[in-house]
């Protein structure tokens, strides 16, 4: 069956009383925006829903599969959409709808919902629903009515058209695109933190993101791995701005003046250190990364609050109560995992230690840090006027 028009609903954004209409707008907005490379749509909100009637041919798996990656979205539903009359009319509509949409010869078994929100309709939901289960049966012989667990529902909504369908495609739920400020990703080539970035942006939080770059050590195909995930999150995420930092110089004095049981640590600290500096420029509300308790040596509780003591800003880390299979499941859901595990070296895995230390001392992690005082400022100086600054949207 060809559908010309769909409701998209959401969850939590009808509990936001008086501020909803922002929500919604930014909904439309997103969807608007996403959806404009596949065809002619008009996107509309009405009652707490929102309506996409297309204008002309369009690709439907195309569009369903782009609705599914909009966070905000709780289910989307191609509708059979009649202008509203009489219980008649509705009556020939549905029966209509089912034929084209299920067969008439085949054995199915359903539940009416009809809800009549426009109390001028002749009828109540409650008649509506006896009297299409009647109609049905009368017309489809190989169906029966199951109210527990039927192989549809049948909804009906009485509005000012009036909205017949049967299928609900999950969407991914969240929030809306943009409506909850901005993060500064720390983002390597790993599976972790594109997965980290892509449930923060689920909250309604646009995603900038920064990588640490250590060229000779890490090549050319490991940066350009890091640009494919950003692409691949943009799908979810909008629009990345990526900044690319030379971080060889920096690895390398931590390398040559630091204890080598440190190295993971110190670099840690100053990769959050850049990121802060760049968070701020760019008006970011915090930092995210892929971190999980105990996965490897910079993450456990003491190695994070050596790290986060470096930062003024609070750091998010979406993962922290994950285990790694957790994580991989979501890379695999947000095509993330295939481009991760691609195997291209990133800058901490070519400088990290044999015997890294789980449990640092902050005192004994600063004292080490003093070897660097007299190069390190002008180090993130150079580091920051030379960062790379790529923008990245896959519906650009």
């Amino acid at each position: 069956m060809k559908y010309t028009s769909f409701i998209v609903k959401y969850a939590e954004i009808g509990i936001k009383g008086k501020n909803k209409y922002r929500f919604e707008d930014a909904l439309v907005n997103r969807i608007k925006k996403v959806i404009q490379d596949i065809g002619s749509f008009n996107v509309s909100k009405s009652q707490s829903r929102i309506y996409i009637h297309s204008n002309g041919d369009y690709d439907y798996d195309k569009l369903i599969s782009t609705l599914k990656c909009i966070f905000g979205i709780a289910s989307i539903s191609p509708i059979y959409q009649i202008k509203k009359t009489n219980y008649i009319d509705l009556s020939k509509a549905v029966l209509e709808y089912l034929n084209l949409e299920y067969g008439k010869d085949k054995s199915f078994s359903f539940k009416v919902r009809a809800k009549r929100l426009d109390k001028k309709f002749e009828i109540t939901s409650d008649d509506i629903n006896r009297e299409l289960g009647h109609d049905i049966l009368e017309n489809f012989s190989n169906s029966k009515v199951d109210v527990h667990n039927p192989d549809f529902i049948l909804h009906i909504e009485v509005r000012e058209d009036i909205n017949i369908y049967s299928i609900s495609i999950p969407g991914p739920g969240g929030m809306p695109y943009g409506t909850n400020g901005k993060g500064m990703l720390l983002l390597s080539g790993g599976i972790d933190s594109p997965v980290a970035g892509i449930m923060i942006a689920k909250r309604g939080v646009l995603i900038d993101a920064c990588y640490f770059h250590a060229p000779p050590y890490t090549s050319d195909r490991a940066k350009q791995k890091v640009i494919d995930l950003a692409k691949i999150m943009s799908k979810y995420c909008g629009p990345i701005c990526l900044n690319i930092i030379n971080f060889t110089d920096i690895q390398l004095a931590i390398y040559e003046k630091c204890p080598h049981d440190e190295l993971t640590i110190i670099m840690r600290r100053y990769m959050m250190k850049i990121a802060e500096r760049i968070a701020s420029e760019d008006n970011c509300l915090g930092l995210i990364t892929g971190e999980s308790i105990g996965q490897v040596a910079s993450q456990t509780m003491a190695s994070m609050l050596s790290t986060n003591e470096v930062c003024h800003m609070p750091v998010y880390r979406p993962l922290i109560g994950f285990d790694k299979l957790e994580i991989v499941e979501k890379a695999i859901e947000y095509g993330t995992y295939e481009t991760s595990i691609l195997p291209y070296e990133d800058c901490c895995t070519i400088f990290v230690a044999k015997h890294p230390v789980t449990k640092p001392s902050l005192n004994i992690i600063k004292k080490s840090e003093n070897a660097l005082s007299e190069i390190i400022d002008e180090l993130i100086e150079k580091a920051l006027n030379t960062k790379e600054k790529i923008m990245l949207d896959t519906y650009a």
